[in-house]
């Protein structure tokens, strides 16, 4: 992903001639807004390297590569995909292209592969950008269970400058996608951290199949440093269905976020998600902060600003007092939702939100007072068992009430659901698959009551044409 005149770029995984697994290509879309997307032409095509799987895209602003006669343009860094014609075995290395035209049309280099290492078969998804202090381009390549720094003056010479993680974090699956940003903690620019984040893949003896950690710490150009104990853990997400995040490159400084979206699915299930004419989707975009907490500074999200501009009201309650049994949102229905609230604790050992409900189906978003512990539970939420055996679940996370108050900013769609807990602390991201008339929404308490102090429901208008809107 990056910005360029104008114009957000995401580029994605892409078989175009089915939707399962195959021939990767890089899809294309440009947004202005980050919230209405339009499809152009397929970027990158497999050729005579192999395929093409994933890496990263940057704005060459100095020419450095000698690409754009000394005025700027975009230069992806992916990896080829092939089998080694010596040995039989799968080999993966990194090549680049480059656009002259804004991301309309792409011409491969001459030169590729510009890096490879036999050492390693899983050698992909080069994370690239600009070392400002050092006035050079810096790579993160993950290798099998480690991460790769690099450097280049132009691209395509790149150096080795240390490896990162060998020892460190999870290692429940093999490592992709990585990212490394600075970025100031609870927004003092004379105190920054910087944050990598690495994606791990699946594991048959890990129920939670794949997502994403984040270490903290320094980097000086040459290697990065986590501040943590080798062992320490950290999740950018704590659902099941947020995988291969990173961030879009060269936002304008006057802007100043840090933006990610990522893959909303899981390699667990992956191939076998109940979808016909799609396959796979991405998370809503989200800013990322670091905050200094209880527990040590940490990365928070939170939905960009501009996804309000799809908002519809349609219910407000304010200082109301919730008994077990009462629901005030039961003549609210609607497959896309947009839901803030705060609740106050009182003696309830268990509240939240039911969304997409009908009589034989529900996903509850919930708080377990007892446990001080954030879940979502999928268990009949639609079509569940035929998709894998773990999906159909419950699965929790940590979060302490802040002055015995707990914030929820939750969106629904037709077949996900994206919860930012406490300001963005705790954050949950699932694909769900209800039948499409599971419209319904409730509020409920167990075992007491809770105080409602405010609570907003919007519909969220599509952001495609109305000859993609269902009926």
């Amino acid at each position: 992903m990056l910005f360029y005149e104008g114009e957000y770029h995401l580029f994605y995984q892409y078989h175009p001639e089915s939707n399962v697994w195959g021939p990767m290509h890089w899809g294309h879309a440009v947004s202005t807004d980050l919230v209405s997307w339009k499809h152009l032409p397929i970027a990158l095509k497999p050729d005579h390297n192999g395929f093409i799987f994933s890496g990263s895209a940057v704005v060459d602003w100095k020419d450095s590569s000698g690409f754009f006669e000394g005025g700027s343009g975009l230069v992806a860094i992916f990896t080829h995909e092939d089998t080694n014609p010596e040995t039989g075995v799968s080999r993966q290395r990194q090549s680049l292209a480059y656009s002259r035209d804004r991301g309309r049309t792409w011409t491969m280099y001459k030169g590729n592969p510009v890096l490879e290492d036999a050492r390693f078969i899983d050698y992909r998804d080069p994370k690239v950008f600009w070392d400002e202090p050092r006035q050079r381009w810096a790579m993160l390549l993950v290798a099998g269970d480690r991460v790769m720094i690099y450097s280049s003056p132009n691209l395509s010479d790149w150096t080795l400058c240390s490896e990162f993680g060998e020892r460190e974090g999870s290692h429940a699956g093999v490592w992709e996608c990585p990212d490394l940003f600075e970025l100031p903690v609870d927004g003092n620019k004379e105190q920054s951290k910087w944050v990598l984040i690495v994606s791990i893949g699946d594991h048959p003896d890990v129920p939670e199949g794949s997502r994403t950690q984040y270490f903290i710490g320094s980097f000086d150009g040459t290697q990065f440093v986590n501040d943590h104990s080798p062992d320490t853990l950290l999740w950018l997400d704590h659902g099941r269905d947020n995988y291969a995040g990173v961030t879009w490159s060269d936002v304008p400084a006057q802007d100043g976020r840090r933006l990610l979206i990522g893959w909303m699915t899981n390699w667990k299930y992956a191939k076998s998600t109940p979808t016909e004419v799609w396959r796979g989707s991405m998370t809503i975009p989200r800013v990322l902060e670091l905050k200094a907490t209880n527990e040590g500074i940490r990365l928070i999200q939170k939905p960009i600003n501009e996804l309000k501009a799809l908002r519809e009201p349609i219910y407000e309650l304010h200082n109301k007092n919730i008994q077990t049994g009462m629901n005030p949102l039961q003549e609210i229905r609607g497959d896309s939702l947009e839901i803030e609230a705060e609740i106050e604790l009182r003696d309830a050992v268990e509240f939240g939100f039911k969304v997409r409900v009908s009589d034989k189906e529900a996903t509850i978003i919930g708080f377990d007072a007892e446990k001080e512990a954030l879940f979502i539970d999928r268990s009949h939420s639609g079509v569940t068992d035929s998709i894998h055996e773990h999906f159909s679940c419950r699965h929790d996370a940590g979060l302490k009430p802040v002055n015995n108050r707990i914030k929820v900013h939750i969106y629904v769609d037709w077949s996900s659901i994206e919860v930012f807990a406490n300001e963005g602390e705790v954050v949950m991201t699932d694909l769900i698959f209800p039948d499409p008339g599971s419209g319904g929404l409730e509020f409920y308490s167990r075992g007491g009551n809770v105080k409602i102090n405010s609570l907003c429901v919007y519909s969220l208008r599509t952001i495609w044409r109305a000859a993609y809107r269902r009926g």
